[in-house]
Parts: C-alpha cells; structure tokens; sequence
C-alpha cells in the first residue's frame, strides 16, 4: 500500500486529483504540486542507573497501553532531536537530561488516531540528573528494570522491541 494512501486530496489546492507520482510521492493534476513523504522524526531515551537498570515506561494511552515502553516521542519543529529527547523526558518523568548520545536509529509505523505515522526512531543514551521522577503526560508509571531482565516482548511497539534485543547485544546482555 503506497504510504499517501490516506491523502485523497493536494494539501496546496484541494483538488481531488491527487495521484501517485512515485512510491514515496503523489502529485497533483489540477495544480502540480508534488509532495514527498518522508518520516517524522522521534526520539526514545535510554536512560540506566548505577545498578545497572534500565528507566521504563507504561503507557497509558493507544497505542499499546498498558504495555512497557522507553521515554521519547515526537519531535517538535525547529528542535534538534537532543533537544526533543530532553523536552520528552522531562514532559514524561520530571527528570532533567544532562548529557546525550546518539545509538542507532530504527523506522516504524506509529498508529496514531486511526492513521499510520510513519517515524524514523532515534535512540539516544540519556544521563539525567536528580532522582526524584513522577510519571506524567502520556506515562501511566515509571519502573527501573534491570538490564538482565529486559524482554522485548513485554515493550508494545515494534521499534520498541528491536531497539531492546540492539541494547541488549551493545551493552552484552
């Protein structure tokens, strides 16, 4: 399925015209306009302690709520995605980021309101300062997990679940 499925008409003019131009773009026969779709850009933390735990999440809202998830989300305009990891883990647990450093980046399918974001995830390796934490916006709870315990199968999204068996594998788990 052609990832524009969902856009019947040209955000530019309106026209209903908007047909597939190529496999990642549609343009529009009435005005011309072509538009590209590419990823949005989201952040995840890996945040571990002294004891060797890693910082998780239980979501409390779709998708998978209830289920175990890491710190991050979406990035906002003009925000480099260290200052969005940082804002996310603050608008998330309370904590403040201190240092970052880039991992590794996985994409993914975010179903949001009935419709299919496609993300590209950027894990970042995340110290905080402070351990005073409260779970907030989109967070039901907040649990430390130590490392030798983490099962990819307990986090609910699939990039989720493939960044934990690479955190696994890096930190020799």
């Amino acid at each position: 399925m052609h990832p524009l499925s969902q856009f019947h008409f040209c955000p530019k003019c309106g026209s209903g015209h908007f047909v597939e131009n190529n496999v990642k773009s549609k343009r529009c026969e009435a005005c011309g306009f072509v538009y590209y779709f590419n990823p949005c850009a989201a952040t995840v933390a890996v945040i571990r302690n002294e004891k060797n735990e890693i910082l998780c999440a239980i979501r409390a809202k779709e998708p998978a709520k209830g289920m175990l998830d890491l710190p991050g989300g979406f990035c906002d305009s003009y925000e480099t995605s260290e200052e969005g990891v940082a804002r996310e883990v603050f608008e998330e647990t309370g904590l403040r980021v201190t240092r970052t450093q880039f991992l590794f980046s996985i994409p993914n399918v975010y179903p949001y309101s009935g419709f299919e974001v496609h993300t590209l995830d950027a894990f970042f390796l995340c110290e905080v300062e402070g351990h005073d934490m409260e779970a907030m916006d989109d967070v039901a709870e907040l649990c430390w997990i130590p490392c030798s315990e983490l099962k990819s199968e307990a986090f609910g999204l699939n990039s989720i679940r493939i960044g934990i068996e690479k955190i696994k594998k890096m930190l020799n788990i």
